[in-house]
């Protein structure tokens, strides 16, 4: 089962919700959030990002920083901009993003969702967490005692979901909004009793959920929740640190982009030694398409020529759900073996690069600074959920989800 619980949310009043309303906070650097925020004081940067407020030689996990987080969440309740719900609801957020010249549209339920089912592992991950990053939303949980940062979760499509949804997004919505980046974000309250309790009993007959963006989140609002259970002698079940926030959405409204790679040498080779070498493992032909077409096939950029890559049959495990994903099959066929990338979460000669900036980014970068690039078909939705039915994480930067949920359209407080 699926357990999802409604909460009395923190929201933005509707007249500031287009100002206060962020980018979620892994998006940006901090010089980037810094920018951005610059004109704009009650930005829900100040609260997700609130280094930006302190200097630029600050630590970003000093003390100062979650305080000052917390502080300026604060201020936004204290000044009536942000404001708590009466009752206990569930919420609808509805994204629209124009891409290659169509609408992408997803709409997910915004609810709290059950940190026990995290533990147990009916609430799938398919990456590996990074300590310090955990550490530092933990904080910021803990500080602000409050989670501002949605988890951004999937789940296999369910008519009798979908049903209930466009039943509830009939009356006008709350929030309906084009941010700077030109995504529409509409908002819904779903307060009535009957229809919270159909889409509560709904997801309980969905058998998991999966994580699709936002494991440092998840992480983080589990290990919170761990420790205010075990240091609570009355715990019953019912406190608000038993579940988390999430927008939970159908896979197939899901918009994964490649994630491509950017090297900023050859590791010492000559340009026939390295195309020599990559011929061993795949087919190579030059090509004036810039991004591969299915799966198993490579976009690269070298020499200011595009090349198309086509792994050679038997040069990966077709039967591994892991090793047979595109990025890992260039990670073990090229980019370790032949350009020395043998870790490329830490390894410094490698960058990656978002699919939503288009090859000409890797084009621009590889004649500013690089060597070569690589463009990746992305990685489908039922791969990921295959692995992690599997128990198996996937290679790092193997996905990119667009659009990305705001932070600030609403918080969960513990």
């Amino acid at each position: 089962m699926s357990e999802i619980k409604a909460f009395q949310g923190i929201r933005p009043v509707p007249d500031k919700v287009a100002q206060i309303a962020s980018p979620p906070y892994d998006v940006l650097s901090s010089r980037e959030a810094a920018e951005m925020a610059r004109n704009n004081p009650i930005s829900f940067l100040h609260v997700v990002k609130p280094e930006i407020d302190l200097g630029d030689d600050v630590d970003p996990y000093s003390d100062e920083v979650y305080a000052a987080g917390k502080a300026n969440l604060q201020k936004l309740i204290d000044d009536n901009l942000m404001v708590m719900d009466e009752r206990a609801c569930l919420y609808l957020y509805r994204q629209i993003m124009k891409i290659h010249g169509k609408d992408h549209v997803q709409i997910g339920l915004v609810a709290g969702v059950s940190v026990e089912e995290y533990e147990k592992g009916l609430i799938k991950k398919h990456e590996f967490t990074r300590v310090v990053k955990e550490a530092d939303r933990t904080r910021h949980v803990e500080t602000l005692n409050a989670q501002t940062g949605p988890v951004f979760l999937t789940y296999r499509s369910v008519a009798q979901i979908d049903s209930l949804v466009d039943s509830c997004i009939v009356k006008a919505p709350v929030y309906n909004f084009v941010a700077a980046d030109g995504i529409r974000h509409t908002f819904w309250i779903v307060d009535e009793d009957e229809k919270i309790r159909a889409l509560i009993e709904a997801f309980a007959q969905v058998p998991c959920l999966y994580i699709a963006d936002g494991h440092h989140r998840s992480a983080s609002a589990c290990t919170v929740g761990r420790k205010r259970r075990e240091a609570n002698a009355n715990h019953d079940g019912t406190e608000l640190y038993n579940h988390y926030l999430a927008v939970i959405f159908p896979h197939d409204q899901m918009m994964i982009l490649d994630y491509n790679r950017l090297l900023f040498d050859l590791n010492g080779l000559s340009t026939d030694d390295f195309l020599s070498q990559v011929e061993e493992k795949f087919i190579v032909e030059k090509t004036e398409q810039k991004k591969p077409q299915t799966t198993h096939e490579f976009g690269m950029y070298f020499g200011d020529q595009w090349y198309r890559l086509t792994a050679k049959s038997g040069s990966f495990d077709e039967k591994d759900p892991v090793r047979s994903l595109d990025v890992a099959i260039l990670q073990d066929n090229l980019l370790a073996p032949i350009l020395g990338i043998g870790d490329p979460r830490t390894d410094d000669r490698i960058d990656f690069v978002g699919g939503i900036r288009g090859p000409e980014e890797l084009e621009r970068r590889v004649k500013a600074e690089g060597a070569v690039a690589f463009t990746v078909f992305p990685t489908p939705i039922e791969q990921l959920m295959a692995i992690a039915d599997a128990g198996e994480v996937m290679p790092p930067k193997s996905t990119w989800f667009e659009p990305k949920l705001r932070s600030g359209m609403v918080v969960k407080p513990l």
